[in-house]
C-alpha cells in the first residue's frame, strides 16, 4: 500500500532565510546601543528642558554647595547638587553635554571632509599631488596640536562652541587623510575603478561615486575616533581655562571644580558628573566604531554568530 510522505522540503529551517528574512547586519547590538547613546546625550538639552528649568545653569540662581539629594544635606529641588557659584548641576549638565558633543561633531565633520578630499586626490592622482599633500599630512602630524591651540586659544578674546570646534578641526585633518589615501591607493586597482576610467568616467566621478561609497563604512569608523579625539581636545583646552565662558561646557565646569578646589573640598559631584558622561559619550562612540567594524567585515560577523 502506498504511503503519503510529509514533504520537509518547504519548511523553513532554522537559520535560513524564511526565519532570519529579517536579518540585517545594521541591526547590530553594539552600534544600536551606541548610537542610542549618543542620542540620549544629544537630545539632553531638548528632552531635559521639558522638565526641568535649564536657566539654573547661571550663576546665582539656586543656593551654593549643596550635595546631591542621596547625600545628607540634600535638597531634592537640586538632585544632582549646586556648586559655590550658585548653578544647579543637572541644569548644568542637561546643557553642557550636548554642548561639548557637538563641538565634537563639527570638529570631526570638518576634519574628515578635508582628510576625504586630499586623501582621496593624493591616492587616486599620485606623482607630485601624491607627494606635495603627504609631505604637508606628515609635517602636520608633528605639530604639537595641544600647545598650538593653547597658545591660539590664548589670543583669541571670544571663544564660543563654533569657534572651539573649529580650532580643534584645525589639527583633526591629517590623520583622515593618509589612513583615507591609503585606502585609496588599494581600491584604484579594482577592477570597477578600471572599467570606469576606460568607460570615459572622470577623476571626480571616479573619486566620488564610485570610491567613496565603498568607503562609507570605513569613512564611519574614522569618523567615530575623529569624534572622541575632538572631545578629547576641547575637553582638556576647556580644562585650563580656553573654552567658552558663556556656554555651559563639561570641560569648562570641570575647570571651575578645579579652581574651586572641588576634589580637596569633597564636592566631587562637582566634577564626577561630567567626567561621567565624558565616559559615556567616548563608551557609545567605542560601541559604534565596533558595530561599524563588524557590519563592514563580514568575517568579524560570521565569528561573532559562530
Amino acid at each position: 500500500m502506498a504511503t503519503l510522505s510529509v514533504g520537509t522540503e518547504d519548511q523553513p529551517k532554522p537559520g535560513k532565510a524564511g526565519v532570519n528574512r529579517f536579518d540585517s547586519p545594521w541591526l547590530n547590538s553594539k552600534l544600536v546601543i551606541g548610537l542610542a547613546m549618543l542620542l540620549i546625550v544629544g537630545l539632553s538639552g531638548i528632552i531635559g528642558g521639558l522638565f526641568w528649568d535649564l536657566r539654573l545653569a547661571r550663576v546665582g540662581t539656586s543656593p551654593q554647595d549643596l550635595p546631591p539629594m542621596w547625600v545628607e544635606g540634600g535638597d531634592p529641588a537640586h538632585p544632582l547638587g549646586t556648586e559655590n557659584s550658585g548653578r544647579d548641576m543637572l541644569a548644568v549638565i542637561l546643557n553642557g553635554a550636548p554642548s561639548s558633543l557637538r563641538i565634537g561633531l563639527i570638529a570631526a565633520s570638518v576634519g574628515l571632509l578635508i582628510g576625504a578630499v586630499l586623501g582621496c586626490i593624493a591616492g587616486f592622482l599620485g606623482g607630485t599631488v601624491d607627494r606635495v599633500i603627504l609631505i604637508l599630512s606628515d609635517a602636520w602630524l608633528t605639530i604639537p596640536a595641544l600647545a598650538v591651540l593653547i597658545v591660539i586659544s590664548a589670543f583669541v578674546r571670544q571663544i564660543d562652541r563654533d569657534t572651539m570646534a573649529i580650532l580643534v578641526a584645525l589639527f583633526s585633518w591629517a590623520g583622515p587623510t593618509r589612513l583615507i589615501r591609503a585606502q585609496v591607493l588599494t581600491l584604484r586597482e579594482r577592477g570597477y575603478i578600471r572599467m570606469a576610467r576606460l568607460s570615459g568616467a572622470t577623476t571626480f566621478d571616479v573619486i566620488f561615486r564610485e570610491m567613496l561609497p565603498n568607503m562609507l563604512p570605513y569613512l564611519a569608523a574614522s569618523f567615530t575616533g575623529n569624534v572622541s579625539g575632538a572631545i578629547l581636545f576641547s575637553t582638556g583646552l576647556e580644562a585650563l581655562g580656553l573654552g567658552p565662558t558663556r556656554i555651559a561646557t563639561l570641560g569648562m565646569t570641570i575647570y571651575y571644580a578645579n579652581q574651586a578646589s572641588a576634589v580637596f573640598r569633597g564636592m566631587w559631584w562637582w566634577w564626577g558628573f561630567p567626567i561621567l558622561i565624558l565616559a559615556i559619550i567616548f563608551q557609545g562612540l567605542f560601541l559604534i566604531a565596533t558595530g561599524l567594524d563588524e557590519v563592514a567585515n563580514p568575517r568579524l560577523r560570521q565569528f561573532k554568530e559562530s
